[in-house]
């Protein structure tokens, strides 16, 4: 998409702008004309200081380009201008550029005083003296020519320049741009863009490099940079004789962008066109691109936005009368499906957009659209839109976030093309259109700024302003933003959990879908594998480390399988055992003393099985059948240095044994166990019955219970110190208890995370997740949209919880915890 080509304008000064710039500048009818850059300093010393104590700047100090430019310019470094100054770049051999430095005679000196290593050699060209300098290793060469002198790091650009009978002719449009910058900055930039493929050629992918020649004619630039803020404003040309991208929104005035308050808040990269005429917007896209034909029902449009997050684009159209647009989505319309109250369209012509909105959009699939009010969104899959609807539900748009609004608080509020970029989205456009070494740079540089621009038309030339903001990731308002929903191939079986990625200690998502396919899925969203089981799986899934080297494995049953895989998908070992008949329940795992000699327990019926690492039978474990059916996964606690393994039985039996499988305890009381688990809380094996009472065994085997008169439906979690119930729609945490809207409740669930407590219970029916702490008390922002319970961790290490949630039948959906 050609208007990122500002990114690489943005990059470009900035690889530029290093500390040791105070070479630059001079009289603009002094060098020659075909430069690809050339820099009026007007006060070094201004410079100096600016550049050197710019945050922004250095994190690009390391760079192997900031560097190539610090030596190529070293000699200079003992330059002393007294007065303002004229540099140009040019072009000798592939890739290697060298510098003329031009200023008055009575304004440059060096000081060479301090320097041990130098000689001075006089020589003769044409009649012209040039002095060849060599300090601390550093060669240049200095000419005096007329009422100037000249720097040069090349003999061959020095001697040209000496040879030249002539003043050189000075191109108009520099003259001019020269002559109405502003003195009072520190420096000032002039970008001959016509003449830019053989300076981008070295940075950007050759594929791109036309687009930056044929976005103007020349670029000029006022530098002001402060410790936190880099700021550089100038100005656009464009001959109307040829064709230049800016001149797409000649003739046209901006109007107020609407996308901000559709993007969502995490946007990594949002570009927006705005324009009051749109009839003049395509008879300029006519001339630039030779084609005639386009929608004539798209005449209102007045805003085009291109908005990024992570991997996955989308394109908003706003239009001041959605009608038109409203029947061209209608005629493409294949099939409607709904996402939260608003429809999501599969469109029939996946190139519709890229058809009419060339050289603007380019490259994209436009296979589904949503509607909001008058603005048209547009994506490439499903999930994207589900994503961005989920976040304008929730209120979670780029407008409410403050690094944006601080970023852009500068710039015009309406403009002709805004764009704006977080540092991973500086990076991500940086791996696109830059050389993969410069790309390389860029992504290990330590940038935290946030970077926009914009592009404002006016009378025969274009207002263009560059802002990098050293906003250091303002923390965003308390939120709850979709991260991302992905689309299985069938309905969810198994609630979505995560999983620990032993490479980098981050959090994968794993789910099974009712065709039995399990599936891995990244922090990104984006699926890992899928692996066809031959049955559903029982209860959640467990990870062990069954070698003891920190390598992870997933280990749990089916409804006729005890299985262990790698995080490949691929089995482990023999470790793929079917019990004939079925009926297996969750599979539980015992590690009694935590040095990963694990006990995987697989239950069926009344008989128990016990296996070592070694996917052998544990030979001194006793308990190999009960008397009754066992119906649920057994239990291990370890109380005061003693191991109780719990095995609740069908006739209300609760048996209690020590690890070599005799009885620890003795429960002669019978309970008619509700469907919840048996959990250890302060001290007591706890669980409740069908009649809604919470029973509570202790160490001695002594039962004590507490009528809770909760219904046939509740649900109970319990770790050591908390416990919680769900009766109806009136939650219980430690006692308080707080009253939810009429509906079908999921089981709560207790997170411990950070030394904080965390209930969370979704609300099945009305497809709402709700959360609270330890008091009872809602975190802010929930409930939101979900439907079923839900799993809560930092997922990626950034130290911000994120939670996953089944979304839709086939779906699920991830949040961040702002």
């Amino acid at each position: 998409m050609r208007a990122k080509a500002t990114l690489v304008i943005c990059l470009l000064l900035s690889i530029a702008c290093n500390k040791q710039l105070q070479i630059k500048d001079a009289l603009s009818a002094t060098l020659p004309q075909d430069a690809s850059v050339f820099v009026k300093i007007n006060n070094l010393d201004n410079l100096k200081s600016e550049l050197k104590n710019s945050s922004i700047l250095t994190a690009l100090q390391s760079s192997a380009t900031h560097n190539s430019i610090v030596d190529k310019i070293a000699i200079l470094s003992n330059a002393q201008p007294k007065g303002k100054g004229f540099m140009g770049f040019y072009e000798l051999g592939r890739n290697n550029f060298e510098f003329l430095y031009a200023t008055k005679k009575d304004s440059l000196f060096f000081s060479l005083a301090s320097i041990k290593n130098k000689t001075i050699e006089k020589l003769q060209y044409e009649g012209h003296e040039i002095l060849h300098y060599t300090l601390d290793g550093e060669e240049g060469y200095l000419l005096e020519k007329s009422s100037y002198v000249i720097v040069s790091s090349s003999k061959l650009l020095i001697e040209n320049l000496a040879r030249a009978s002539a003043t050189p002719k000075v191109d108009p449009i520099l003259e001019k741009l020269y002559t109405t910058s502003e003195d009072n900055k520190a420096a000032n930039f002039f970008i001959n863009l016509k003449k830019s493929n053989s300076l981008t050629s070295s940075l950007i992918k050759n594929s791109y490099t036309a687009e930056l020649k044929n976005f103007a004619d020349w670029l000029s630039l006022d530098l002001n940079s402060s410790q936190e803020e880099l700021s550089l404003s100038g100005i656009l040309t464009a001959n109307d004789s040829i064709k230049n991208y800016v001149n797409l929104f000649k003739g046209t005035s901006p109007v107020t962008s609407i996308a901000k308050n559709i993007a969502p808040q995490h946007t990594d990269i949002f570009i927006s066109y705005t324009f009051n005429d749109y009839q003049k917007l395509i008879q300029n896209q006519r001339k630039f691109l030779d084609k005639k034909s386009f929608v004539s029902s798209l005449s209102n449009i007045e805003e085009i936005a291109i908005i990024r997050v992570k991997e996955n684009t989308s394109i908003l159209l706003n239009s001041s009368i959605g009608e038109g647009l409203s029947q061209t989505v209608d005629s493409l319309r294949i099939e409607t499906t709904n996402y939260q109250g608003v429809e999501i369209i599969k469109l029939s012509k996946p190139d519709f957009i890229t058809t009419n909105f060339q050289p603007i959009i380019k490259n994209f699939e436009a296979n589904y659209c949503s509607i909001f009010d008058n603005s048209f969104l547009f994506a490439e899959n499903e999930e994207t839109l589900q994503t961005l609807i989920a976040n304008v539900k929730n209120g979670n748009v780029l407008a409410n976030n403050p690094n944006f609004t601080q970023t852009m608080e500068q710039l015009a509020t309406e403009a002709s093309i805004t764009y704006f970029a977080t540092p991973n989205g500086i990076k991500s456009l940086a791996n696109t259109y830059l050389l993969p070494d410069k790309a390389k740079e860029i992504s290990e540089a330590s940038i935290e700024q946030y970077f926009a621009s914009q592009i404002n038309t006016d009378q025969g030339f274009y207002h263009f302003n560059i802002i990098a903001s050293n906003t250091k990731k303002v923390k965003v308002a308390a939120s709850v933003a979709p991260v991302f929903t992905l689309e299985l191939d069938s309905d969810l079986h198994l609630k979505p959990q995560f999983v620990k990625n032993h490479r980098n200690n981050t959090y994968e998502i794993v789910t099974q879908d009712i065709d039995n396919n399990l599936y891995l899925i990244s922090p990104n969203g984006k699926l890992l594998w899928k692996k066809q089981l031959e049955g559903k799986v029982q209860g959640e899934i467990q990870q062990v480390d069954l070698y003891k080297n920190g390598k992870l494995q997933m280990a749990f049953c089916t409804n006729n399988q005890f299985l262990i895989l790698d995080r490949n998908g691929e089995e482990v070992g023999d470790f793929n055992k079917k019990f004939e008949g079925g009926n297996l329940n969750p599979l539980a795992v015992f590690d009694y003393d935590n040095n990963r000699n694990y006990r995987f327990v697989v239950t069926q019926g009344q008989s128990v099985y016990m296996y070592n690492n070694q996917n052998k039978i544990v030979d001194g474990f006793t308990f190999t059948k009960a008397d009754k059916t066992i119906i649920q996964a057994p239990k291990h606690f370890r109380i005061s240095g003693k191991d109780y393994l719990l095995f609740p039985l069908a006739d209300g039996t609760l048996k209690i044994l020590h690890r070599a499988g005799q009885d620890r305890l003795n429960i002669k009381e019978k309970i008619d166990f509700s469907k919840n688990e048996v959990y250890l809380y302060k001290n007591k094996f706890t669980t409740t019955n069908t009649k809604g009472v919470l029973h509570l065994i202790d160490t001695k085997g002594k039962l004590s219970a507490s009528n809770l008169n909760l219904g046939a439906d509740h649900g109970i979690d319990a770790t050591s110190k908390t416990l919680a119930y769900m009766d109806e729609n009136v939650l219980s945490i430690k006692g308080k208890k707080v009253e939810l809207d009429l509906g079908v409740y999921s089981k709560p669930k207790i997170f411990y995370i950070n030394n904080k407590i965390y209930v969370t219970v979704t609300d099945l029916q009305s497809q709402q997740v709700y959360l609270f702490d330890s008091q009872a008390k809602p975190i802010p922002n929930f409930p939101v949209y979900g439907s079923s319970q839900i799993d809560l961790i930092d997922m990626d290490k950034d130290n911000v919880l994120e939670f996953v949630s089944k979304d839709q039948e086939n779906s699920i959906i991830v949040y961040k915890l702002n």
